[in-house]
């Protein structure tokens, strides 16, 4: 009985569909598009909400100093206290400490 000598041609199928295999799952895994990018992206986007919470209530309470202050809600205490803040006023019957 004689030998054949062996076909390269199932072999050369078999490593390409597990090199084109192994491409595919390493671009699943760390591509443009891939699991750690959406990771990323996903702590990107939860970052940012906590910041926009954030600026929303500085910017509502900066929005609650300015109608406090307007010419048709006059807070006198608020302004008292920004007269002291910013322009370093103390009444004439208090006592400063440092």
């Amino acid at each position: 009985m004689q030998r054949k000598p062996p076909r390269f041609g199932p072999v050369m199928f078999y490593a390409l569909a597990g090199t084109f295999g192994s491409y595919l799952t390493f671009a699943a895994v760390q591509g443009e598009y891939g699991l750690f990018n959406r990771i990323q992206i996903e702590a990107d986007t939860a970052h940012l909400r906590t910041e926009r919470d954030r600026l929303a209530r500085d910017l509502a309470e900066i929005e609650n100093r300015t109608r406090r202050l307007s010419d048709g809600y006059m807070d006198l205490d608020l302004l008292d206290q920004q007269a002291r803040a910013v322009l370093g006023m103390i009444r004439p019957d208090e006592i400063l400490l440092r």
